[in-house]
C-alpha cells in the first residue's frame, strides 16, 4: 500500500514539471519574438506590459494589441541504456494567444492591461512506450492577467508596477506498475487553481539612441485541486489506488531582466537581454489526498536557478517596412539525474526572424518565425524509474521547436 502511494505521490509531483523550464513560454508578441525576446530596454510597443511595463509611457493615446503562436515542438527518447531503440513523442500544436491595451491618462500617467499565456505547452507519447510508467500524457495552459500603472518622471526615467491575477488548468496521465504482481493501471489527473502575484519595471532613456530597463516578476504561489482517477490493474489492488480529491501547492519562478537598446546607424535598432530566472523555489513538492485513507507525500525536484541570454535586431526598410532578427540561449533548470519524459529539457539555443508592415497609419502587423533547438542530452545517472523495479531511465533526449507568431496593433 505504501508502495503504491509512493508511485502515484512521485507522478503527481513529478508530473507538475509542466510548469518548469521547458515549459515557460516568453514569446508574448511577435516583434519582440522576432528578435530574439531582447525587448526589456526597447519596450516601445504594447508587449511592453509583459517585457517592461515601464516601458507603455512611450505610447501615446490608446493601443489595442492581440495575436497568437503556433508552436511545434518534437521530441524523441534513445534508450533505456544499453538498448538504442528511439521512441518518439507524438506531435502536438499549440495555440497561446496574447492580448495588450495601453491608454495615456496624461503627459505623465499611463494605465495598461494584459493577458498572455505564461506557461502552458504539454507532452504526450504512446500508451505502450517504453516509459509510460512515468509519463504518457503532460497538458497544461495557464492565463495571466496583469493590472499596470506606469509613471513619467521625466523625459528620461520612466517607473511601473503592477498586479497578476493567474489561472491554471492540468491534464496528466501515465501508468503505474506493481512488483510482485503482474500488469499495470492507469492513473488520469485533472485539477486547477490560481494565484496572484506583481510585476515592476524602469526605462532610462540616456537619448534617443541608446536606453536601459530592467523588469521584474514576482512568483506565483498556485494552490491546485482536482481529482484522480485510477483504471485497470491487478484485481487485489484496485480498492488501493487512489481516486477522488487531491490537492497541491506549485510556486512558478520569479524572474529578474535587465536590458538594453542601442542605435548605432538612424534605421537599426540593437537590443540585448539578460534574464535571471529563479527555479530553486521549484524544489520540494507535496500532494495531500482527500481521502485520509491515503497520507500525503513529498518528492524532491531541486530546481537550480538559471539565466537566459538574447540578442535582437531592427533595420527599417522603408516607411512601412521593418526587418528583424534574433538569438538566443536559455539554459535549462534541471538536474540530469531528475530529468525525465515529462519535460525532456536541455540547454536550448533559438535563432528568429521577422517583419513588421504598417497596413495604414493606425493599423500595424508584425509576423515571426523561431526556430529552436535542444541540445542533445545523454542520461548516464537518472534517478527516475521507468519501471516498478526501479530500472534507471538512462538514455539520450533529442528535441527540436518550431514556432509561429503574428500580432495585429492598432493605434487610436
Amino acid at each position: 500500500m505504501k508502495k503504491l502511494l509512493t508511485l502515484l505521490a512521485i507522478y503527481v509531483l513529478v508530473s507538475q514539471n509542466a510548469f518548469a523550464g521547458g515549459f515557460q513560454i516568453n514569446e508574448q508578441g511577435a516583434r519582440a519574438m522576432a528578435m530574439g525576446g531582447a525587448f526589456t530596454g526597447l519596450a516601445n510597443d504594447p508587449s511592453a506590459l509583459y517585457f517592461n511595463p515601464a516601458g507603455i509611457t512611450q505610447l501615446n493615446g490608446t493601443y489595442i494589441m492581440a495575436g497568437a503562436d503556433l508552436i511545434l515542438p518534437t521530441s524523441s527518447f534513445r534508450g533505456p541504456s544499453p538498448s538504442v531503440t528511439e521512441y518518439d513523442m507524438k506531435k502536438n500544436a499549440f495555440t497561446p494567444v496574447d492580448f495588450y491595451a495601453t491608454y495615456q491618462l496624461n503627459n505623465k500617467l499611463f494605465f495598461g492591461v494584459s493577458m498572455t499565456n505564461q506557461f502552458g505547452l504539454g507532452t504526450e507519447w504512446d500508451d505502450s512506450w517504453v516509459g509510460n510508467m512515468m509519463a504518457v500524457k503532460t497538458q497544461v495552459t495557464t492565463f495571466f492577467f496583469n493590472a499596470v500603472a506606469a509613471y513619467k518622471i521625466d523625459d528620461q526615467l520612466s517607473i511601473s508596477a503592477g498586479l497578476v491575477y493567474a489561472t491554471a488548468n492540468i491534464e496528466l496521465s501515465r501508468f503505474t506498475g506493481f512488483l510482485p504482481f503482474i500488469g499495470s493501471a492507469k492513473v488520469d489527473l485533472k485539477g486547477n487553481g490560481h494565484a496572484f502575484g506583481f510585476t515592476a519595471g524602469v526605462l532610462y532613456k540616456f537619448s534617443d539612441d541608446f536606453s536601459v530597463g530592467a523588469s521584474y516578476r514576482s512568483q506565483a504561489k498556485f494552490d491546485l485541486s482536482g481529482s484522480a482517477t485510477s483504471t485497470g490493474g491487478p484485481v487485489s489492488v484496485q480498492s488501493k489506488l487512489p481516486n477522488g480529491g487531491i490537492t497541491s501547492k506549485l510556486t512558478t519562478p520569479s524572474t529578474l531582466t535587465l536590458g538594453v537598446a542601442v542605435k548605432p546607424l538612424s534605421k537599426l535598432t540593437v537590443t540585448a537581454d539578460f534574464e535571471y530566472v529563479g527555479w530553486s523555489s521549484y524544489d520540494t513538492l507535496r500532494v495531500n489526498f482527500d481521502n485520509n485513507a491515503f497520507p500525503s507525500a513529498s518528492t524532491y525536484r531541486g530546481y537550480q536557478d538559471t539565466y537566459i541570454l538574447r540578442l535582437g535586431a531592427e533595420y527599417t526598410l522603408s516607411s512601412k517596412l521593418d526587418v528583424r532578427g534574433g538569438i538566443i540561449f536559455d539554459r535549462n533548470p534541471v538536474k540530469d539525474e531528475l530529468l525525465d519524459p515529462t519535460l525532456p529539457d536541455a540547454n536550448r539555443l533559438g535563432f528568429s526572424c521577422g517583419l513588421g508592415y504598417k497596413l495604414s497609419k493606425n493599423l500595424l502587423i508584425d509576423a515571426s518565425y523561431f526556430f529552436l533547438r535542444f541540445a542533445e542530452r545523454t542520461i548516464t545517472n537518472s534517478q527516475e524509474s521507468y519501471t516498478p523495479g526501479n530500472a534507471p531511465m538512462n538514455g539520450t533526449y533529442n528535441s527540436v521547436a518550431n514556432l509561429f507568431a503574428i500580432n495585429l496593433s492598432y493605434h487610436f
